[in-house]
């Protein structure tokens, strides 16, 4: 069986993943919202450059114990245990999916996921009770329709909702 692609973020009510700027913090840090159970399943990590160097701002060391993937327009290479990848991320990716193994989850950011959208198996979105206004969209580009089916909703004292979605 083919592993899955999950897509595990956060986003604003309106539909912003980061503020213009690409800051983070009006995301919720006060509970783990699944997120400790969900990183078990998956052993490979793909994210975008952008978002990748968002995460070495964090005081923890993200990705851990995975296979950590980032998509770079730059020179493909290895730095730890992080490995940058140009060229088609798409056809990598369902590379990926064809191997053995766990899941994979999809990080972000938007020009990922939008690059990624048809090869998404699980959509996995906690809604921050948040308007931000603007800036950077969940969602970009042109999509066409997807059919998906509700897998888990949950809702927590903060406000928060977690939609967990998969395609049909």
């Amino acid at each position: 069986m083919a592993r899955r692609l999950k897509l595990f973020i956060a986003t604003s009510l309106d539909g912003y993943i980061a503020r213009p700027d690409g800051s983070i913090d009006w995301l919720f840090t006060d509970a783990d919202y699944g997120y400790k159970e969900f990183y078990s399943t998956v052993d490979t990590v793909l994210v975008g450059r952008k978002t990748y160097e968002q995460t070495l701002t964090f005081d923890e060391t993200f990705f851990s114990g995975k296979a950590c993937y980032v998509f770079t327009r730059k020179a493909s290479g290895k730095s730890g245990h992080v490995t940058f990848v140009s060229g088609d991320i798409a056809e990598f990716t369902t590379g990926l999916k064809d191997v053995s193994g766990n899941d994979i989850w999809l990080v972000g950011g938007s020009e990922t996921i939008a690059a990624l959208k048809h090869l998404i198996d699980d959509f996995i979105i906690s809604i921050h009770p948040r308007i931000l206004g603007s800036g950077i969209a969940l969602f970009t580009g042109e999509w066409n329709e997807v059919g998906l089916e509700l897998v888990n909703s949950s809702s927590f004292a903060s406000g928060l909702v977690q939609l967990h979605y998969r395609t049909l």
